[in-house]
């Protein structure tokens, strides 16, 4: 079975909150065994417990599970309600993009919670917050979970019906192996949905072992209605992955686009490797569910 390399279609994005953004229209997620994931914005977020204690001996066991070392760079947050760290693993990836990593270690009444975000450029330390402490305080709502199997999917406003053979491989990150795949964030502007594809373009650019060896910019038609996306082609060759090696798949061709669909600002990044079930249109068969080449 097939899967698209995950920093392909890593959802990344910065965006500025203020305390009365209702993000929660925007945000969706997903639990899978004792951990939940959410996407809004193009922020992917984790959420995971533990039955340890807050102290030192027991949160040595639990950052080793997240390869935080003692160095790395660490810090309080004095207006969160619960005693806490937070390390900054953010790195520079290139000169004009940045991907933050950042942990929030909270002592969550008997147990202890790690919350992370992972986005480009500076980090909202008012949304991280936000967050936190909606997390702690169950604000966040029923309405945004998903099921954690796949027989249809909300996209944008519209239900889409998928049978039994496609996979979560993140929160609003699902593959269909043979049938390619997509991930895609719903966004508060148009401007930070664009942004995001751009984003996500670079990693994919930057990225060490594959290459992209050929980007454009076309037509689509994109839920009905007519925009441009960028298109690239990535050699994996290069890209030293058990699961890329097993596919026997040699490039993967992605799509970046970011439009208004249905009152919602979307970007939706799609691909398929050059040996998934590839149908007269030029595309697989989940990526006609959203998209179709313009002749």
């Amino acid at each position: 079975m097939k899967q698209v390399v995950t920093f392909l279609l890593l959802c990344i994005c910065s965006n500025a909150y203020s305390q009365d953004d209702n993000y929660f229209d925007r945000l969706q997620a997903v639990i899978n065994s004792n951990a939940v994931f959410y996407n809004v914005d193009g922020i992917d977020i984790t959420s995971k417990s533990f039955n340890s204690k807050f102290n030192e001996k027991d949160l040595k066991k639990v950052l080793r599970t997240y390869k935080i070392k003692k160095n790395d760079p660490k810090s309080k947050d004095s207006e969160l309600a619960v005693d806490n760290y937070v390390y900054d693993k953010s790195e520079i990836l290139t000169e004009n993009l940045k991907l933050n990593v950042v942990y929030y270690i909270l002592d969550n009444n008997t147990k202890v919670t790690i919350i992370s975000f992972t986005y480009t450029k500076e980090r909202d330390l008012v949304f991280e917050r936000q967050f936190v402490n909606d997390f702690l305080t169950e604000h966040i709502p029923e309405k945004t979970f998903v099921s954690s199997s796949i027989d249809s999917i909300e996209f944008a406003g519209r239900k889409i019906g998928l049978g039994g053979n496609c996979r979560w491989m993140n929160v609003r990150n699902m593959q269909c192996p043979y049938y390619g795949q997509m991930n895609w964030s719903i966004h508060k502007t148009i401007e930070s949905a664009k942004q995001n594809v751009e984003e996500q373009f670079l990693v994919t650019k930057h990225k060490k072992g594959g290459k992209v060896i050929s980007e454009k910019s076309i037509t689509i038609i994109f839920e009905g209605k007519e925009t441009i996306a960028k298109s690239a082609v990535y050699d994996v060759t290069g890209v030293n992955s058990l699961l890329v090696g097993m596919s026997g798949a040699k490039t993967l061709t992605i799509y970046y686009v970011a439009e208004e669909i249905r009152g919602r600002f979307v970007s939706c990044v799609l691909s398929f490797w050059n040996n998934d079930a590839i149908n007269e249109s030029g595309l697989p068969a989940l990526l006609e569910e959203v998209m179709s080449l313009k002749q």
